[in-house]
């Protein structure tokens, strides 16, 4: 039976042996058994990318959810959802994810390290020594160094944002300096290999862009493709700052 990982590196196949200007691997390509057939695919395609999620009670589940179904479409990676221990983690409204690893067995070496945010949950964990420790350890050899929505005040607690710029969710963005971090706006913010994103779905963007980075253009067309990331909101709430408009598409 083929995967979802099979299936959608097949559309990748397909797609590039049209010169269509698309294309997506939508799961982790931990082994190449699906390559077989996919001589189209550029070489450069593949990659060997060990990424680390952190997630802690109460985190804000689509912070880090909507850069993992970005950034694990690069074919070849292998991501980990890390935690203190491997008991079950309850995110801030209720979905319960289970840790692949903990700080003691995360890879030592990181492509990618990425904090999601959250309230009260990234409040705790930003006081909370083994997790800053844990940050700082792996920070400070990761290629990229990165967070959604007020993940960044954590990376920023463990002493890794200062002197970058970095931002937050539009909240808490002011919050940034007292962690020597330049506080700068914007959606997906990037400074050297630290690269922080706005507010929960910007975590989308982050992870979007940086497939681009780290594959190209064409590849991380075919992702957005593949999961209609095309947005269209029923509501124009505006960008943060400029406060919500009274207007609706659906209005009568």
């Amino acid at each position: 039976m083929l995967s979802k990982r099979d299936l959608l590196q097949a559309s990748i196949a397909g797609l590039a042996a049209t010169g269509l200007p698309i294309v997506n691997a939508e799961e982790r390509g931990q082994d190449r058994a699906a390559a077989q057939g996919m001589s189209n695919v550029p070489p450069d395609w593949y990659g060997k990318e060990q990424m680390a999620f952190l997630i802690y009670p109460e985190f804000t589940a689509l912070d880090m959810v909507g850069a993992y179904q970005m950034l694990t479409g690069l074919m070849g990676s292998t991501a980990h959802l890390i935690a203190k221990t491997k008991d079950p983690i309850v995110s801030d409204n209720g979905l319960t994810f289970v840790p692949s690893k903990t700080f003691d067995d995360c890879p030592k070496d990181l492509d990618i390290l990425c904090v999601p945010g959250g309230a009260s949950g990234t409040l705790a964990v930003m006081q909370d020594d083994s997790t800053l420790r844990f940050l700082k350890d792996r920070g400070s050899r990761a290629r990229f160094v990165t967070s959604v929505c007020t993940g960044s005040l954590v990376l920023g607690a463990a002493g890794l944002l200062t002197g970058y710029k970095a931002t937050s969710h539009w909240a808490t963005v002011p919050l940034l300096p007292l962690f020597g971090a330049n506080a700068t706006k914007g959606r997906v913010v990037r400074d050297r290999n630290r690269v922080t994103a706005g507010g929960v779905t910007a975590g989308i963007d982050f992870g979007l862009s940086l497939v681009g980075q780290l594959r190209d253009r064409q590849y991380a067309e075919c992702l957005q493709l593949m999961v209609e990331y095309a947005p269209e909101p029923p509501f124009d709430a505006r960008n943060a700052g400029q406060g919500p408009t009274r207007s609706h598409k659906n209005d009568e």
